[in-house]
């Protein structure tokens, strides 16, 4: 089974050298995704942290989310804007090409909303984790890839020894939100003390929360401020 650290060290060798959308070449300092494709898939509106949806001005959160306290979550583009299909790829047909050029958007997301004074820098990122059975079988967390390049770009610690996922759930595709609510309940659990204030969970992708509401509650408990940051948010009107 091949590990993390070795998908990491093959990630430069297997990088192609035409855009993965639009087939033309890219330079050597690219990967993956060229940047016409990828600006063309970003956000061109604002949206809200909370549900994702399109807004006409930038604030932190539509009047819906306002009034339950969303999670705030930082992606840089929709699931469904072209982007989506490839940040899958990752997952299901281990396509790490794109993940450097995707976590450099999702950085400029970021900085962008700090300026704007709707998220601060955690001090800490933490990736979602897949019960050791799923990682046996995947043989690599996709979440963990994306926060390791998200901690070396942003010299931010990455915490991989503080909670783990207890349950082996059933995969959340296709499920009610009720059923997902259900699915992962007492999934996750922290085996460390938390030291810090500021916490960034970090996921492949977001659809309706319930994943990273779920870890942000066990966090919450101890006062600890939760944020999520994820390479694509797909919006779920129907899953309520």
């Amino acid at each position: 089974m091949m590990t993390q650290p070795s998908l990491q060290r093959w990630l430069g060798a297997i990088l192609p050298n035409r855009c993965l959308m639009c087939h033309q070449q890219i330079t050597s300092t690219q990967s993956g995704i060229c940047r016409v494709c990828l600006n063309a898939c970003l956000y061109q509106t604002p949206v809200c942290l909370g549900c994702g949806r399109e807004m006409q001005l930038q604030v932190s959160y539509c009047g819906e989310c306002q009034r339950h306290n969303r999670l705030k979550v930082v992606a840089p583009c929709g699931y469904h804007d072209g982007l989506g299909h490839w940040v899958g790829q990752i997952k299901y047909q281990a396509q790490f090409a794109v993940i450097e050029v995707m976590v450099d958007a999702l950085i400029r997301r970021l900085h962008h909303l700090i300026e704007l004074g709707f998220v601060q820098m955690p001090q800490v990122i933490i990736a979602v984790p897949l019960h050791s059975k799923r990682l046996r079988q995947r043989g690599f967390n996709q979440a963990w890839l994306v926060a390791q390049s998200l901690s070396q770009k942003l010299e931010l610690p990455l915490l991989d020894d503080v909670l783990i996922r207890q349950t082996n759930t059933a995969p959340q595709a296709g499920l009610s939100g009720k059923m997902r609510r259900q699915n992962l309940l007492d999934a996750f659990t922290l085996v460390a003390d938390i030291n810090w204030q500021r916490i960034a969970i970090v996921d492949d992708v977001v659809t309706t929360g319930t994943t990273v509401s779920e870890i942000a509650r066990l966090f919450n408990k101890q006062y600890i401020e939760t944020q999520v940051w994820c390479l694509a948010r797909a919006e779920a009107p129907g899953l309520n």
